[in-house]
């Protein structure tokens, strides 16, 4: 019996609340205000057997593919265990970037996977290098797997480099999962899923860290129509179908997706200005710039930022994540989707913490 877990998410659920919260990387979020007509698209009737089509439909439109590519699933975490679900057999191979998310590395270990790690370095701003991962791909190779933009650091792949990876993949047959959660926060640009651009791809994704919503548990995966329908057999075994009140008040906001949109653009503009400003202030931090709403900055001459994490929680009441989860001890990862004035009173407090003495 294979006991994965994901050590980030158990962390995150049960640390201790912080006055100020730059650990969690949700948008803020929405009310009932922010989504005209939620109250009245409440119904509890109705099923959904291959999605809720209505909302099936309204993804599929979004993004301009047909509705036979579009499978949904329970936030984006679902729809990436979904998806490892529909390719791998036990014993199967699956190469994970690193740094990573945990839980992509957890589903794919629940499903009896192997699991291999490619790294996203640094020094090369954390780019992809198709060459190096098609080195390691092995003959039980299955599944590549990557966030775009990268979670913890933010950092957009570029379509070159994405298209190069597939050609890889194509001629290995190997399917290529990107986790594509953060892609409507980029401000600068539109990025499309990766699944538009080779049928290698599967793309996931959800109205919670864009939109703010995510309470509706809305994900989905965008593939070819061949491994749609096998992320939709898999469902049946996981929890067979959405629940509806969830599914009608997603489609209302698929409708409202631009007066949502431009909140985000509101929010980020200012709180993406802060953080940038805030981390190439400081000599004592590494950062190579995010696209996203999160940022994965060194401690500069250190191997661990561990003390600081806990010393910054502990005497300023102020929470990010610790690199450690991701695999990058010597960094640490803060998220600046939430309130502006939090993140003022955050950014503050990790100033005050890198320049106070350790003891």
């Amino acid at each position: 019996m294979v006991r994965a877990h994901a050590p980030y998410m158990e962390w995150a659920k049960s640390r201790p609340k912080s006055e100020i919260d730059l650990a969690g990387s949700n948008l803020l979020a929405c009310t009932l205000d922010d989504l005209p007509g939620a109250r009245e698209a409440l119904e509890i009737a109705g099923e959904s057997p291959n999605g809720y089509w209505p909302l099936v439909e309204a993804i599929a439109g979004h993004y301009g593919v047909g509705s036979d590519r579009v499978s949904t699933a329970g936030g984006c975490s679902g729809a990436n265990f979904l998806a490892c679900a529909a390719v791998l057999d036990a014993g199967d191979e699956v190469l994970i970037e690193r740094p990573a998310y945990d839980p992509l590395i957890a589903a794919a270990k629940m499903l009896g996977a192997h699991v291999r790690f490619f790294e996203r370095r640094f020094e090369e701003g954390w780019s992809l290098d198709a060459d190096r991962i098609g080195a390691e791909l092995g003959p039980m190779t299955r599944l590549i797997v990557l966030s775009n933009p990268h979670n913890p650091t933010g950092v957009l792949a570029s379509d070159e480099s994405l298209r190069a990876l597939a050609r890889i993949a194509e001629g290995a047959g190997v399917s290529i999962l990107v986790d594509e959660v953060y892609q409507d926060t980029v401000l600068d640009g539109s990025p499309r899923p990766a699944a538009v651009l080779s049928p290698a791809f599967i793309s996931t994704n959800s109205l919670t860290k864009s939109y703010g919503l995510a309470s509706l548990r809305c994900g989905w995966a965008i593939a070819s129509r061949e491994t749609t329908e096998r992320i939709r057999r898999a469902r049946d075994v996981m929890d067979v179908w959405g629940p509806i009140p969830a599914d009608r008040l997603s489609v209302l906001a698929f409708g409202r997706l631009n007066r949502l949109a431009a909140r985000t653009r509101t929010l980020l503009e200012v709180n993406s200005r802060l953080a940038s400003e805030f981390l190439e202030s400081r000599p004592d931090l590494e950062c190579i710039p995010s696209r996203a709403t999160i940022a994965f900055p060194r401690m500069k001459g250190q191997s661990d930022a561990h003390d600081f994490v806990e010393r910054l929680s502990e005497r300023y009441r102020t929470a990010v994540a610790p690199g450690a989860f991701f695999g990058s001890p010597a960094h640490f990862r803060i998220s600046f989707g939430g309130a502006t004035d939090q993140l003022r009173r955050g950014l503050a407090a990790i100033a005050h913490c890198l320049d106070s003495p350790r003891d």
